[in-house]
């Protein structure tokens, strides 16, 4: 035990030494000891080891890697027999790296492992600088209670370098030295002391850059969790700070995307993923979130899935499997939102707490979609968030259920108005508001109603087709002028112009059927003829009287088959040439392309239109149903045409039609009306010389009716006065 403690003591006052003289820390071997290397090794080799040990530490090199190289490369260059590297992690020593560990334990055996562990806890907590344990050596007591004292039990002469910063002890390395090795001699050990201290100088520097690098990751996460807390609390509005909880989430988690469902009843809805101004509500990765969201709520516990999901509840289970196949998603994290519970409650308040447990009102669904690798520290950031997420969305919800929250802010916000200093221009406000709406009460103005009509020729006249048939030809164009009936002076009545000639499949086969029965008639009275002829001295009495009977039938049956050829002819042949009913023109378009040759035409469908242009004029309007109880006796129409709206035109109402009908001819200018139930209102023009000197049938015009005087609010506003009496007060009152 004497020994030890003087083997510590001496390499504890060289160490300092090392450490005084930071000049010397890059020679392993003094000037005067230039021809002695360690353990026979060239000395450039324990040269150009040493420099790639010091270039460790300048590398951000995991720990794991960092152990492993460094005690590969000391134990080389010292040629031990192994080694350990021991780190600290939770107050306890962990074996990190090891190099033939087993046979120090083979030595020792398992009834001298704590002696060893109590050795290296002591050196870890209590020395400074490398450590020369000899081999079956022991301190702490009585040697032979193995029990309570600590030591080397083996056969291997140990050399122990606590790894100890300015702030902690980071962990110890351990090098195991052949027994009655070169390191016997005095200045060979003293070279391998020397060698041993530098190399765990370098080691407790890269501990001193790991330190620095945790300091600047813990400065910047400072810094992002103070920039989310500032953006996810700085408003009360509940969709902005959905996806302000979305997209800083995302940042401060470090993952592949974030959303945030909220319960709407019974099931829970996506409203913000990070990245997304727009959520699609109908597409299936979506719905499928959500429901794996209502399912997790309803739970009330966090669920981590990275592949595995066999400890799952069947309900969370099956959601999360549809899910995952869908996205593809490698690893999801969902965590259940709650209110924050107060720092301070009542034992009442946490009775009842406990008897009615808050119920979620959100989630937290986090995602990695490449890697289902956790990050370090991933889920101690994943409950910050959680946390954060449960108070600000909480916070923003408690809100906007405020009943008549609109009217609290508002009336909050009014207060600037009566201050001081804004009290002159609330007041001039008022003033001007107060004027406003008496001058709407009470300011008498023209009350005008507005429609959509056509200026058309009072003299005009749609032609249909008489029959079905099909167009033999056409003789008319747009445009082309046309005369109707007329009597000459001999009293000879003459049809119009011919217009369209048909051609009917069915008049032609009742025509051949008639001229047929006529023929057969025919021919049944010449042979009647002759047989009276030629058998007249033959024939009987009674056979005269039956053949007699025989030709008045056959000339009775001729003049009825006559007859019918005389109507088809003034009747019915006639029909098949359209002719002009008036004096005009052809005001229809594109005739003949809708009326080509062969082409077929049923009974009663419009053909043409023809008009006269040169007569008297009217305007037709289409005025909707709804504002009919506004014209009352009012006569005066102003209006003006599409063509030229600069100039308007007076007309007096002539005619209103009793029956209201859905026109869909009408109303093509300004607002549509087509579809509306509307009533026709015949209009005369009262200054005709003053229209322009080209009018065209159906020259889209908008005109406003003159219903006298009314308010100016009820002018400005009387369509909204309508639905409201409508819709509102006759359906409730």
């Amino acid at each position: 035990m004497f020994l030890v403690r003087y083997c510590v003591l001496t390499v504890v006052s060289f160490e300092r030494f090392v450490y005084n003289a930071p000049a010397r820390r890059n020679t392993i071997l003094s000037t005067e000891q230039t021809d002695i290397s360690l353990t026979g090794q060239p000395k450039g080799d324990v040269r150009q080891i040493f420099h790639e040990i010091t270039q460790l530490p300048r590398g951000d090199m995991p720990l794991a890697v960092f152990c492993s190289e460094f005690l590969n490369r000391v134990v080389a260059a010292m040629d031990g027999s192994g080694g350990a590297f021991w780190t600290v992690e939770g107050g306890m020593l962990t074996l990190a790296y090891q190099i033939n560990i087993q046979d120090l334990n083979l030595k020792i055996g398992e009834a001298n492992e704590q002696q060893h562990s109590r050795l290296i806890t002591h050196i870890t907590g209590g020395a400074n600088g490398a450590v020369l344990v000899p081999p079956h050596s022991s301190f702490g007591g009585d040697t032979d209670d193995k029990a309570e004292s600590g030591g080397n039990p083996s056969g291997y002469p140990l050399l122990c370098f606590p790894l100890r910063t300015e702030l902690e002890t980071a962990g110890m390395i351990e090098i195991m030295l052949r027994p009655g090795g070169s390191g016997a001699s005095p200045t060979v050990s003293q070279a391998l002391l020397q060698f041993f201290a530098q190399s765990g100088a370098v080691a407790v520097d890269y501990f001193k850059n790991r330190q620095l690098r945790n300091f600047a990751d813990r400065q910047s996460l400072w810094m992002q969790l103070e920039d989310f807390t500032r953006t996810i609390h700085q408003g009360l509005d509940v969709k902005t700070t959905a996806y302000s909880l979305a997209n800083e989430g995302r940042r401060l988690i470090q993952c592949d995307r974030v959303s945030i469902a909220q319960n709407f009843g019974s099931r829970c809805k996506i409203t913000a993923v990070s990245g997304q101004d727009v959520i699609d509500k109908r597409s299936k990765t979506i719905n499928l979130l959500g429901k794996l969201a209502t399912s997790v709520v309803r739970a009330g516990e966090p669920v981590w899935y990275s592949g595995d999901t066999a400890n799952f509840a069947p309900q969370v289970e099956k959601a999360v499997d549809a899910y995952v196949d869908e996205s593809h998603t490698r690893m999801i994290v969902v965590f259940p939102l709650m209110r924050a519970k107060k720092t301070e409650e009542t034992e009442e308040e946490r009775r009842k707490r406990k008897e009615k447990p808050e119920k979620p009102f959100g989630a937290l669904i986090i995602e990695q979609i490449e890697d289902r690798r956790e990050s370090e520290g991933m889920k101690q950031r994943i409950k910050v968030v959680a946390e954060h997420a449960g108070m600000a969305l909480g916070n923003a919800l408690e809100h906007h259920n405020v009943f008549l929250m609109p009217l609290w802010k508002f009336i909050g916000k009014s207060k600037i108005l009566i201050a001081a200093r804004h009290l002159p221009k609330t007041a001039a406000a008022f003033v001007l508001l107060a004027v406003l709406i008496a001058a709407l009460i009470f300011l008498p103005w023209k009350f005008q109603i507005y429609c959509n009509g056509t200026l058309e020729p009072i003299r005009r006249q749609r032609i249909y087709s008489p029959l079905d048939a099909e167009i033999k030809k056409l003789y008319v164009d747009h445009h082309s002028l046309v005369e109707g009936p007329s009597v000459a002076e001999d009293g000879t009545r003459y049809r119009g112009t011919t217009l369209v000639e048909l051609r009917s499949s069915d008049l032609d086969a009742a025509e051949t059927q008639l001229n047929g029965e006529r023929q057969e008639v025919l021919e049944k009275i010449l042979s009647l003829t002759r047989m009276m002829q030629d058998q007249d001295r033959r024939m009987t009495d009674y056979d005269k009287a039956d053949l007699a009977g025989q030709m008045e039938q056959a000339k009775i049956q001729l003049a009825t088959v006559q007859q019918k050829l005389a109507i088809f002819e003034t009747q019915q042949k006639p029909d098949l040439h359209i002719t002009s009913p008036m004096d005009g023109v052809v005001v229809s378009w594109d005739i003949r392309q809708r009326l080509t040759e062969k082409r077929p035409i049923s009974r009663m469908q419009y053909v043409m239109e023809i008009a006269d242009l040169t007569g008297d004029w009217q305007l037709e309007l289409a005025m909707p149903e709804k504002k009919m109880g506004y014209i009352g006796d009012s006569k005066k129409v102003e209006f003006v045409l599409a063509t030229d709206p600069s100039k308007k035109y007076a007309g007096t109402i002539i005619e209103v039609h009793d029956r209201a009908e859905v026109r869909t001819d009408l109303g093509n200018a300004g607002n549509n009306t087509s579809g509306l139930n509307t009533v026709l209102i015949k209009v005369s023009l009262d200054q005709k010389e003053l229209l322009p000197e080209i009018l065209r049938p159906g020259a889209e015009c908008s005109a406003r009716i003159d219903c006298g005087r009314r308010s100016l609010g009820f002018v400005l506003f009387y369509e909204a006065i309508a639905f409201v009496q409508k819709n509102v007060l006759f359906r409730w009152f």
